[in-house]
């Protein structure tokens, strides 16, 4: 990553973590361009997408940085609550439970219990 790509996620990180995902996107969109095989710029990408309500885009990102690093249980962790906001739960929950066993961290355990709970009543108002 060169110094300016470097400057320009910086921006695009504090962009996001000021709720302005969307501006923080546009900060990171030539950072993709110019660096497609590092993870953490997908990582954030796909943050942005998320915090937008672009679940679909933050979804393919999660996916990407699963795909150059699949032992990211960050980015799976994502990708569940990604599934579950897209009411995907059975999808959800088997990446919820993948980073729970890979770093059994209490929001992680929380979301499989709550992703649980929600398909259990979805199973109870279908009769299923």
């Amino acid at each position: 990553m060169t110094e300016g790509t470097f400057e320009a996620y910086r921006r695009a990180e504090s962009l996001l973590a000021a709720n302005r995902p969307l501006d923080a996107l546009r900060w990171l969109e030539p950072v993709l361009e110019s660096n497609p095989d590092l993870p953490s710029v997908h990582l954030l990408a796909a943050r942005c997408y998320l915090h937008s309500a672009q679940f679909t885009r933050a979804e393919r990102s999660f996916r990407r940085v699963l795909e150059l690093d699949p032992t990211d249980h960050y980015a799976r962790f994502a990708l569940g609550r990604t599934l579950q906001r897209q009411s995907r739960l059975s999808e959800a929950i088997t990446q919820l439970r993948m980073a729970a066993a890979m770093n059994p961290k209490p929001d992680y355990l929380e979301a499989v219990n709550e992703v649980r709970a929600r398909m259990m009543l979805r199973e109870k108002d279908t009769g299923t």
